[in-house]
């Protein structure tokens, strides 16, 4: 079998362990803190939210780092740090005895996450630029598969076997996710050119700052995520807002799974249409097309309505990781590949960390479907900045960087 082929469905599967895996414990995070004492709904709740949330902190200041360290020595070395971290994070998760321990436990996990945009950035190295959509696309079908089908195996387990054995199967799933990598991945390090430039952190972060596209692509990878997290926490008032049905959760989980159904049906075909067109001409559509199916969720009167917006939202949201990470590997040097998509990387985990606070604040103040129209009027925003990205004149990346070195000597 081919080097590529192999590393790719490695990869693949080893997403979809991950993915899964670490949205095993998401359904119980809550009850597992309140098993750990006698506490108030509001002790719970706040924490709850501060022990998910520093993950993506951490996690935030680390990717560039990860990136970095991987345009130097490889990107397997990088992945087997992540997984193997994930595997003990989630391990010493199941021994923790109070919240505190689980906080800082949590914080841990953050430093070493990252092992499926690393493992983005890597396939994406591998491949040829023409071919960087479809092969994304494709990629993010096992972490969205990971995705859909972790949260229910997660609820399964726990009611089973309990949070300790369940944290303890998730420890051991990521584990042969690290193996995978181990065994079988085979990195072919892409020989930078002979005139390459070492570039400074200072001066990548002042490049991609003054590169309007760049620039422009990341806050809208922000976006994406914002758009994605700010109604999470909400979904489920709001379904049990729309049905009588004594089966809220089993229902509310259907309709976040819609998304996710959408994103793995469309995101290997939005990525090959980039190729032949061009990404930002599909990740503009995208961005329009997601204004187009979110604002409608908040008139929704009826349940089956919801889902069928949702599934369509996730059609034109599976689209745009794999479109702005192709991207990136476009406009990159390769010999600073990992970084730049470190840093959007951690636009991503902002947008995650942002998005459920985001909600919070207009739900509280306007009502659950004001959350639908204000993240829509995000999505529209995003496409006419990008629209007068694209009309002023391109900019070499490597021309901005050595200009922005010229400047800081």
């Amino acid at each position: 079998m081919d080097v590529h082929k192999k590393n790719f469905i490695i990869i693949m599967i080893s997403n979809f362990l991950v993915a899964g895996s670490t949205t095993m414990i998401m359904p119980f995070l809550s009850l597992y803190i309140d098993s750990m004492g006698h506490y108030s709904d509001e002790y719970v709740q706040r924490w709850a939210g501060l022990v998910f949330g520093i993950t993506f902190v951490a996690a935030l200041i680390m990717s560039p780092i990860w990136g970095r360290i991987a345009d130097k020595y490889g990107f397997k070395p990088i992945l087997l740090i992540n997984s193997i971290g994930i595997a003990v994070s989630i391990f010493m998760m199941g021994t923790a005895d109070s919240v505190m321990e689980l906080f800082f436990i949590r914080l841990f996990m953050g430093l070493v996450t990252g092992f499926i945009p690393t493992s983005l950035a890597f396939i994406s190295a591998q491949t040829d630029r023409e071919t960087a959509g479809k092969t994304l696309g494709t990629l993010q079908m096992g972490s969205v598969s990971g995705t859909l089908f972790g949260p229910v195996i997660g609820g399964l387990l726990a009611d089973a076997f309990g949070f300790t054995y369940t944290f303890l199967i998730t420890a051991a799933a990521i584990s042969i996710a690290a193996v995978f990598v181990a065994v079988g991945i085979k990195e072919i390090k892409k020989k930078a050119k002979k005139d390459a430039h070492v570039y400074a952190r200072k001066t990548i972060v002042q490049g991609i700052f003054h590169h309007r596209l760049l620039l422009n692509v990341m806050i809208i990878t922000a976006l994406i995520q914002i758009g994605n997290f700010s109604i999470q926490p909400l979904l489920s008032l709001y379904v049990a807002h729309l049905t009588d049905a004594s089966d809220v959760a089993l229902l509310a989980g259907i309709t976040f799974s819609a998304t996710g159904v959408g994103n793995l049906l469309f995101a290997r075909r939005w990525g090959r249409l980039g190729d032949s067109i061009g990404y930002e001409k599909v990740l503009g559509f995208l961005l329009v097309l997601a204004f187009i199916f979110i604002i409608p969720q908040a008139f929704v009167t009826e349940l089956w309505q919801l889902m069928i917006l949702r599934l369509f939202f996730g059609i034109a949201v599976g689209g745009m990781i794999p479109t702005t990470t192709a991207l990136m590997r476009r406009e990159a040097p390769i010999e600073i590949q990992g970084e730049v998509m470190g840093y959007n990387t951690s636009f991503r985990f902002l947008g995650n960390i942002v998005g459920p606070m985001f909600g919070g604040i207009v739900s509280g103040f306007v009502g659950i479907p004001a959350v639908f129209v204000v993240t829509g009027a995000l999505f529209i925003a995003s496409f006419f900045f990008l629209r007068q990205t694209l009309k002023k004149p391109e900019q070499d990346f490597e021309e901005v960087l050595l200009e922005q070195e010229l400047k800081s000597m």
